[in-house]
């Protein structure tokens, strides 16, 4: 998949703020950090829970079933368990939309 897909209004995702979108069959977590959007897998790559869910601290979202730390912007796995990133995908910010656009694993 390779197009543009909007995804919500700027003003739906506060500063801080996160959601979880659909896009095709990929469950992706969008997050709001210092004024910047960014898209990541909703995928903890250590058991395949659910990523959007943890605590958001800067540019890192702690996994909330084991703890493993993945960086917003790429993706990366940052600490164990996770032993490789999940799949970080672009976003823009057009007028008052946010479009993402997936990026294959």
């Amino acid at each position: 998949m390779s197009d543009w897909v909007r995804v919500c209004s700027v003003s739906e995702l506060p500063e801080g703020g996160r959601k979880v979108v659909e896009i095709g069959d990929r469950v992706i977590g969008l997050f709001r950090v210092n004024g910047n959007f960014y898209a990541i897998d909703d995928l903890c790559t250590h058991d395949g829970g659910p990523l959007a869910e943890g605590e958001v601290k800067g540019f890192t979202i702690i996994c909330p079933r084991h703890g493993a730390r993945f960086d917003l912007r790429t993706g990366q796995a940052l600490s164990m368990p996770a032993t490789r990133g999940t799949t970080a995908h672009e976003v823009r910010v057009q007028e008052n939309d946010v479009f993402v656009k997936v990026q294959e694993p």
